[in-house]
């Protein structure tokens, strides 16, 4: 399966961005999906993940009460709603498949996308 995401951009601390992962190749609905990032110098972190139905979700703890990951299978298309955004959230953002419907973690990855930019300045 092949990830597109896209979605990413500059935006003020406070604001807010909707990361889009579109899957092409064959259908998602079988599988959990997922978002890490990485900052400059660091390693690929978990952000969020979600079950192949949609009916579990995952969060990092940084991101908790902020991030929304939903799916929506029809579309074959994964989404990360960003709310009150801080200079620390700044990364590239990747979407990724997992190889299980149930859950998404950094050793189950069947597929990357290309990753977006996600800067937000203070």
């Amino acid at each position: 399966v092949q990830l597109q995401a896209s979605g990413g951009g500059l935006v003020q601390a406070g604001g807010s961005l909707r990361l889009s992962c579109a899957a092409s190749g064959r259908t998602i609905s079988n599988y959990a999906m997922g978002w890490f990032r990485q900052a400059p110098g660091k390693e690929r972190d978990f952000v969020a993940t979600i079950s192949w139905s949609g009916g579990s979700t995952s969060y990092a703890d940084s991101v908790k009460d902020r991030f929304t990951i939903s799916r929506d299978n029809a579309k074959n298309t994964v989404y990360l709603q960003m709310t009150s955004l801080k200079p620390e959230d700044t990364a590239v953002y990747y979407c990724a498949a997992s190889r299980f419907p149930g859950v998404l973690t950094s050793n189950s990855v069947r597929s990357w996308g290309q990753g977006t930019q996600v800067t937000v300045s203070s």
